[in-house]
């Protein structure tokens, strides 16, 4: 059944130049949250604390020993996916896989152990569905999940939740997981729609998911200190997105919780981006961000969403193994 918060698929209404700028604004939001919070990456609250004050601008360093403005994995895996689906002008497990390995082969600066295992084990047997784990429900494909967000804009639930999984089931492959996946992937599809009460609906999908395993409640203590583990990301995500207002108040509250910083400020950067535009990031962090990588985040953001159902007018595409792309 395809839930009353699903994004319809032709809605009666949307603003094109609002749509666009929540478009950038979700993926300039995951690169400025990646770069903000891989400073204080596996710090815990009081380490930051004692070491930035509050941790609120792009400086670099941290354990990666960062360039101010250079991102990690979040962004580069969410670029690279983007690539995949543009290049096939649709989701090819294989095209997807291989673009993966090509980004493993860059040499990133930060590779997680399921997303490094999953690459390998495409390479070794041309698989691109790791078997089902449950207790493996890692934060790495909801960290890269935006290009889905955007590409299936305006498309079914049932085809919106076909693209995340088979994109998440090439490296992650846990139900539990992808519980919280599809539940990102709408609440990001709900801002950029934004045809009033975005906010409200957003935190009622967080509340769903919530009702759906209780791993993922945010209702109670706070959570500082998230680990990879995806219930921990998305509690602290949603705990600042609820608590906040506005995009930059919202990355502080999260990156200043510290552990798996880069990635709560990413998968949060493209929640409140989408709801609030390019218009609401500070200038300081937009600045800052290495320039190949803004102009990269721009450029995908609109040629996703031009591949939408939204904008294109045409059903998603799923290329079987046996196609061409």
């Amino acid at each position: 059944m395809t839930s009353a918060l699903a994004p319809k698929t032709k809605p009666i209404y949307f603003d094109p130049d609002g749509l666009m700028d929540r478009a950038r604004g979700a993926y300039l939001g995951l690169a400025v949250g990646d770069a903000l919070g891989a400073t204080v990456e596996f710090m815990t609250p009081r380490e930051i604390a004692h070491t930035h004050g509050q941790h609120k601008d792009i400086t670099g360093g941290g354990w990666l020993n960062l360039k101010p403005g250079q991102v990690t994995d979040d962004t580069e895996m969410s670029l690279a996916l983007g690539r995949a689906i543009l290049f096939g002008g649709g989701f090819h497990d294989k095209t997807i896989a291989e673009a993966f390995s090509v980004w493993l082969k860059s040499k990133p600066v930060d590779v997680g152990h399921t997303v490094r295992r999953g690459i390998v084990r495409f390479r070794a047997a041309g698989t691109t569905q790791a078997p089902e784990d449950e207790y493996d429900a890692g934060n790495g494909a909801v960290m890269r999940a935006l290009p889905v967000a955007l590409s299936t804009l305006g498309a079914p639930h049932e085809d919106v939740t076909r693209a995340a999984k088979l994109q998440a089931h090439v490296t992650h492959n846990a139900p539990l997981a992808d519980l919280g996946l599809v539940a990102v992937v709408r609440m990001v599809q709900r801002a950029l729609l934004n045809s009033g009460g975005a906010y409200r609906d957003m935190i009622a999908i967080a509340h769903a998911l919530h009702e759906e395993s209780g791993k993922y409640d945010f209702t109670k203590k706070a959570q500082i200190n998230p680990s990879g583990f995806l219930p921990e990301t998305l509690r602290a995500v949603f705990q600042a997105f609820a608590r906040t207002d506005g995009f930059e108040a919202a990355l502080i509250d999260v990156v200043n919780r510290g552990g798996d910083a880069d990635t709560t400020g990413a998968i949060l950067g493209f929640i409140v981006g989408a709801l609030h535009g390019a218009k609401a990031i500070p200038r300081r962090w937009l600045s800052a961000l290495e320039v190949d990588v803004r102009n990269a985040c721009e450029d995908q953001a609109l040629q996703l969403l031009e591949l939408s159902p939204l904008l294109s007018g045409v059903p998603v595409r799923f290329i079987p193994n046996s196609a061409t792309p």
